[in-house]
Protein backbone atom coordinates (compact mmCIF):
# COMPACT_ATOMS: atom_id res chain seq x y z
CA UNK A 1 0.00 0.00 0.00
CA UNK A 2 0.93 3.71 -0.55
CA UNK A 3 -1.19 5.45 0.80
CA UNK A 4 0.42 8.13 2.31
CA UNK A 5 1.78 9.69 -0.75
CA UNK A 6 0.30 12.81 -2.44
CA UNK A 7 -2.85 11.78 -4.09
CA UNK A 8 -2.29 14.78 -6.76
CA UNK A 9 1.28 14.38 -7.09
CA UNK A 10 0.80 10.78 -8.22
CA UNK A 11 -1.89 11.76 -10.79
CA UNK A 12 0.98 14.29 -12.17
CA UNK A 13 2.85 11.27 -12.28
CA UNK A 14 0.53 9.20 -14.23
CA UNK A 15 -0.22 12.02 -16.55
CA UNK A 16 3.53 12.45 -17.37
CA UNK A 17 4.33 9.25 -17.62
CA UNK A 18 1.32 7.29 -19.56
CA UNK A 19 -1.61 9.66 -20.52
CA UNK A 20 0.24 12.30 -22.63
CA UNK A 21 1.45 9.43 -24.57
CA UNK A 22 -2.04 7.81 -25.10
CA UNK A 23 -3.88 10.78 -26.50
CA UNK A 24 -3.44 12.30 -23.49
CA UNK A 25 -6.68 12.04 -22.23
CA UNK A 26 -8.28 9.50 -19.61
CA UNK A 27 -11.68 8.79 -18.43
CA UNK A 28 -12.22 9.21 -14.36
CA UNK A 29 -12.80 5.31 -14.05
CA UNK A 30 -9.87 4.50 -15.59
CA UNK A 31 -7.75 6.77 -13.30
CA UNK A 32 -9.39 5.64 -9.86
CA UNK A 33 -8.90 2.01 -11.14
CA UNK A 34 -5.33 2.69 -11.74
CA UNK A 35 -5.00 4.81 -8.66
CA UNK A 36 -6.23 2.35 -6.41
CA UNK A 37 -3.14 0.01 -6.94
CA UNK A 38 -1.34 2.67 -5.03
CA UNK A 39 -4.29 2.76 -2.18
CA UNK A 40 -5.87 5.79 -3.16
CA UNK A 41 -9.77 5.69 -2.95
CA UNK A 42 -12.10 6.78 -5.50
CA UNK A 43 -12.75 10.00 -2.76
CA UNK A 44 -9.45 11.44 -2.71
CA UNK A 45 -8.78 11.12 -6.63
CA UNK A 46 -11.91 12.79 -7.61
CA UNK A 47 -10.75 15.76 -4.93
CA UNK A 48 -7.60 15.71 -6.18
CA UNK A 49 -8.93 16.16 -10.12
CA UNK A 50 -11.11 18.60 -8.85
CA UNK A 51 -8.22 21.10 -7.71
CA UNK A 52 -5.97 20.42 -10.15
CA UNK A 53 -8.88 21.33 -13.05
CA UNK A 54 -8.83 24.47 -10.90
CA UNK A 55 -5.45 25.53 -10.53
CA UNK A 56 -5.26 24.80 -14.78
CA UNK A 57 -3.77 21.66 -15.22
CA UNK A 58 -6.52 19.64 -17.05
CA UNK A 59 -9.52 20.58 -19.06
CA UNK A 60 -12.22 18.09 -18.99
CA UNK A 61 -14.78 16.98 -21.64
CA UNK A 62 -18.17 14.99 -21.23
CA UNK A 63 -19.13 11.59 -23.27
CA UNK A 64 -22.63 9.91 -22.23
CA UNK A 65 -22.33 10.19 -18.35
CA UNK A 66 -18.40 9.57 -18.36
CA UNK A 67 -15.96 12.22 -17.57
CA UNK A 68 -12.72 12.51 -19.14
CA UNK A 69 -9.33 14.14 -18.43
CA UNK A 70 -6.36 15.96 -20.83
CA UNK A 71 -3.82 17.80 -19.68
CA UNK A 72 -4.10 22.06 -20.74
CA UNK A 73 -1.41 22.93 -23.11
CA UNK A 74 0.18 24.62 -19.63
CA UNK A 75 0.39 21.39 -18.28
CA UNK A 76 1.47 19.88 -21.57
CA UNK A 77 4.45 22.30 -21.39
CA UNK A 78 5.20 21.52 -18.00
CA UNK A 79 5.01 17.59 -18.83
CA UNK A 80 7.55 18.30 -21.93
CA UNK A 81 9.98 20.67 -19.30
CA UNK A 82 9.81 17.70 -16.90
CA UNK A 83 10.66 14.49 -18.85
CA UNK A 84 13.47 16.40 -20.86
CA UNK A 85 15.50 16.91 -17.54
CA UNK A 86 13.98 13.65 -15.83
CA UNK A 87 15.46 11.70 -18.87
CA UNK A 88 18.49 13.52 -19.29
CA UNK A 89 21.27 10.94 -19.14
CA UNK A 90 24.32 13.08 -18.79
CA UNK A 91 24.79 16.93 -17.69
CA UNK A 92 25.05 19.29 -20.62
CA UNK A 93 28.31 21.58 -21.43
CA UNK A 94 28.12 24.79 -20.15
CA UNK A 95 28.60 28.39 -22.08
CA UNK A 96 30.38 30.16 -19.80
CA UNK A 97 27.38 32.73 -19.01
CA UNK A 98 25.10 32.71 -15.88
CA UNK A 99 21.90 34.15 -16.11
CA UNK A 100 19.96 36.92 -13.73
CA UNK A 101 16.38 37.34 -12.80
CA UNK A 102 15.79 40.33 -10.36
CA UNK A 103 12.37 40.99 -9.40
CA UNK A 104 10.63 43.88 -7.36
CA UNK A 105 7.31 42.65 -7.03
CA UNK A 106 5.06 45.26 -4.89
CA UNK A 107 3.90 44.46 -1.71
CA UNK A 108 0.23 44.26 -2.90
CA UNK A 109 1.04 41.33 -5.20
CA UNK A 110 3.00 39.70 -2.32
CA UNK A 111 1.22 36.14 -3.08
CA UNK A 112 2.31 36.01 -6.62
CA UNK A 113 6.24 36.23 -5.48
CA UNK A 114 6.08 33.51 -3.50
CA UNK A 115 4.95 31.45 -6.57
CA UNK A 116 7.47 32.94 -8.97
CA UNK A 117 10.15 32.31 -5.93
CA UNK A 118 8.41 28.40 -6.55
CA UNK A 119 8.88 28.42 -10.19
CA UNK A 120 12.38 29.95 -10.17
CA UNK A 121 13.31 27.09 -8.28
CA UNK A 122 11.83 24.23 -9.83
CA UNK A 123 13.48 25.65 -13.16
CA UNK A 124 16.66 25.60 -11.38
CA UNK A 125 17.26 28.57 -10.53
CA UNK A 126 18.91 29.67 -7.17
CA UNK A 127 18.89 32.96 -4.71
CA UNK A 128 22.25 34.94 -4.80
CA UNK A 129 20.33 37.73 -3.08
CA UNK A 130 16.57 37.81 -1.82
CA UNK A 131 15.10 39.43 -5.05
CA UNK A 132 18.39 38.45 -7.74
CA UNK A 133 18.42 34.86 -8.87
CA UNK A 134 20.77 32.94 -10.72
CA UNK A 135 21.29 29.75 -12.72
CA UNK A 136 24.32 28.88 -15.79
CA UNK A 137 21.48 27.17 -17.67
CA UNK A 138 19.95 28.95 -20.43
CA UNK A 139 16.15 29.28 -19.05
CA UNK A 140 14.99 32.23 -21.81
CA UNK A 141 11.62 30.54 -22.24
CA UNK A 142 10.86 29.38 -18.51
CA UNK A 143 11.49 32.93 -17.79
CA UNK A 144 9.08 34.37 -20.49
CA UNK A 145 6.19 31.63 -19.18
CA UNK A 146 6.64 33.33 -15.74
CA UNK A 147 6.76 36.68 -16.99
CA UNK A 148 3.38 35.99 -18.91
CA UNK A 149 1.86 33.81 -16.35
CA UNK A 150 2.66 36.54 -13.56
CA UNK A 151 2.08 39.32 -15.58
CA UNK A 152 5.14 40.56 -13.63
CA UNK A 153 6.36 42.56 -16.98
CA UNK A 154 6.76 45.76 -15.57
CA UNK A 155 8.25 44.44 -12.14
CA UNK A 156 11.84 42.02 -13.67
CA UNK A 157 14.57 42.07 -15.23
CA UNK A 158 16.59 39.20 -16.49
CA UNK A 159 20.39 39.37 -17.96
CA UNK A 160 22.80 37.22 -19.43
CA UNK A 161 26.36 37.77 -17.60
CA UNK A 162 29.66 36.79 -17.42
CA UNK A 163 31.28 36.64 -13.69
CA UNK A 164 34.18 38.36 -13.09
CA UNK A 165 35.75 37.62 -9.71
CA UNK A 166 36.83 37.63 -7.13
CA UNK A 167 36.20 33.73 -7.09
CA UNK A 168 35.96 31.19 -9.59
CA UNK A 169 32.49 30.00 -10.55
CA UNK A 170 32.38 27.24 -8.66
CA UNK A 171 32.57 29.67 -5.38
CA UNK A 172 29.08 30.86 -6.45
CA UNK A 173 27.52 27.42 -7.50
CA UNK A 174 28.60 26.55 -3.56
CA UNK A 175 27.09 29.71 -2.65
CA UNK A 176 23.33 28.78 -4.24
CA UNK A 177 23.56 24.92 -4.08
CA UNK A 178 24.05 22.54 -1.63
CA UNK A 179 25.10 19.88 -3.88
CA UNK A 180 26.61 17.76 -1.27
CA UNK A 181 22.98 17.51 0.05
CA UNK A 182 21.82 17.05 -3.38
CA UNK A 183 24.58 14.47 -3.87
CA UNK A 184 23.51 12.58 -0.67
CA UNK A 185 20.30 12.14 -2.17
CA UNK A 186 21.08 10.44 -5.10
CA UNK A 187 23.13 8.19 -3.18
CA UNK A 188 20.09 7.27 -1.21
CA UNK A 189 18.54 6.55 -4.13
CA UNK A 190 21.08 4.68 -5.79
CA UNK A 191 21.45 2.54 -2.49
CA UNK A 192 17.31 2.26 -2.47
CA UNK A 193 17.17 1.43 -5.97
CA UNK A 194 20.13 -0.51 -7.07
CA UNK A 195 18.58 -3.93 -4.83
CA UNK A 196 14.70 -3.21 -6.53
CA UNK A 197 16.27 -3.38 -9.82
CA UNK A 198 17.95 -6.63 -9.17
CA UNK A 199 15.07 -7.85 -7.61
CA UNK A 200 12.79 -7.05 -10.44
CA UNK A 201 15.36 -8.83 -13.05
CA UNK A 202 15.30 -11.97 -11.31
CA UNK A 203 11.42 -11.50 -10.58
CA UNK A 204 11.04 -10.95 -14.29
CA UNK A 205 13.61 -13.87 -15.55
CA UNK A 206 11.67 -16.32 -13.17
CA UNK A 207 8.40 -14.89 -14.21
CA UNK A 208 7.01 -14.15 -10.45
CA UNK A 209 6.43 -10.33 -11.39
CA UNK A 210 2.74 -9.68 -12.58
CA UNK A 211 2.46 -6.58 -14.87
CA UNK A 212 0.69 -5.02 -12.15
CA UNK A 213 3.29 -5.03 -10.03
CA UNK A 214 5.33 -3.58 -12.71
CA UNK A 215 3.38 -0.90 -12.90
CA UNK A 216 3.49 0.02 -9.43
CA UNK A 217 6.81 -0.65 -9.47
CA UNK A 218 7.41 1.51 -12.44
CA UNK A 219 5.29 4.34 -11.25
CA UNK A 220 6.82 4.60 -7.75
CA UNK A 221 10.27 4.46 -9.77
CA UNK A 222 9.41 7.79 -11.69
CA UNK A 223 7.66 9.29 -8.59
CA UNK A 224 10.85 9.22 -6.50
CA UNK A 225 13.01 10.05 -9.01
CA UNK A 226 11.30 13.28 -10.50
CA UNK A 227 11.56 14.84 -6.96
CA UNK A 228 15.55 15.70 -8.16
CA UNK A 229 13.91 18.25 -10.14
CA UNK A 230 12.97 19.91 -6.81
CA UNK A 231 16.39 19.91 -5.70
CA UNK A 232 18.95 19.07 -8.13
CA UNK A 233 19.14 22.45 -10.61
CA UNK A 234 20.52 20.28 -13.91
CA UNK A 235 24.47 22.43 -13.38
CA UNK A 236 26.17 22.18 -16.37
CA UNK A 237 29.35 19.63 -16.36
CA UNK A 238 31.83 22.39 -15.52
CA UNK A 239 30.48 23.10 -12.38
CA UNK A 240 30.14 19.76 -11.08
CA UNK A 241 32.40 18.55 -8.46
CA UNK A 242 34.31 15.51 -9.42
CA UNK A 243 32.44 13.10 -7.08
CA UNK A 244 29.19 13.63 -8.80
CA UNK A 245 26.48 10.61 -8.33
CA UNK A 246 24.32 11.98 -10.54
CA UNK A 247 25.21 10.66 -13.36
CA UNK A 248 25.02 7.23 -12.35
CA UNK A 249 21.49 7.38 -10.93
CA UNK A 250 20.52 8.64 -14.09
CA UNK A 251 21.95 5.29 -15.49
CA UNK A 252 20.06 3.54 -12.87
CA UNK A 253 17.07 5.12 -13.29
CA UNK A 254 17.26 4.26 -17.58
CA UNK A 255 18.07 0.87 -17.19
CA UNK A 256 15.32 -0.06 -14.37
CA UNK A 257 12.65 2.13 -16.38
CA UNK A 258 13.55 0.02 -19.81
CA UNK A 259 13.31 -3.18 -17.86
CA UNK A 260 9.66 -2.51 -16.40
CA UNK A 261 8.07 -0.79 -19.54
CA UNK A 262 6.50 -2.92 -21.51
CA UNK A 263 5.25 -4.63 -18.63
CA UNK A 264 4.07 -1.59 -17.23
CA UNK A 265 2.34 -0.59 -20.36
CA UNK A 266 0.59 -3.60 -20.83
CA UNK A 267 -1.17 -3.53 -17.41
CA UNK A 268 -2.09 0.27 -18.29
CA UNK A 269 -3.60 -0.49 -21.80
CA UNK A 270 -4.91 -3.43 -19.97
CA UNK A 271 -7.04 -0.60 -17.77
CA UNK A 272 -7.34 2.33 -19.65
CA UNK A 273 -8.41 0.50 -22.96
CA UNK A 274 -10.62 -1.87 -21.56
CA UNK A 275 -12.72 0.37 -19.56
CA UNK A 276 -13.52 2.46 -22.56
CA UNK A 277 -13.28 0.57 -25.25
CA UNK A 278 -10.92 0.31 -28.40
CA UNK A 279 -13.01 3.29 -30.07
CA UNK A 280 -11.30 5.51 -27.67
CA UNK A 281 -8.22 4.28 -28.69
CA UNK A 282 -5.48 6.09 -29.57
CA UNK A 283 -2.10 5.97 -32.06
CA UNK A 284 0.08 6.61 -29.68
CA UNK A 285 1.52 4.83 -26.58
CA UNK A 286 4.24 4.79 -24.39
CA UNK A 287 6.20 2.59 -25.91
CA UNK A 288 6.60 4.98 -28.32
CA UNK A 289 8.34 7.09 -25.81
CA UNK A 290 11.39 8.67 -26.71
CA UNK A 291 13.58 7.45 -24.01
CA UNK A 292 12.70 3.80 -24.62
CA UNK A 293 12.99 3.60 -28.01
CA UNK A 294 16.35 5.34 -28.21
Amino acid sequence: MHGSLNTRSMIFTIFGDYIRHYGNEIWMGSLISLMREFGHNEQSVRAAISRMYKQGWLKSRKKGNKSFYRLTERGVERMEEAGKRIFKLKPEEWDGKWRMFLYSIPEGKRSIREDVKTELGWSGFAPMSTSCWITPNDLGKQVDYLIEKYEIAPFVHYFTAAYNGPGDNKRIVEQCWNLDEINGRYAQFLSAYEEKFKLAKRRLENGTMANANCFVEKTMLVHEYRKFLFIDPGLPEGLLPDLWLGQEAAALFSSYYKLLAPYAAAFYESVSLKEIGELERTDTNILHHPFITE
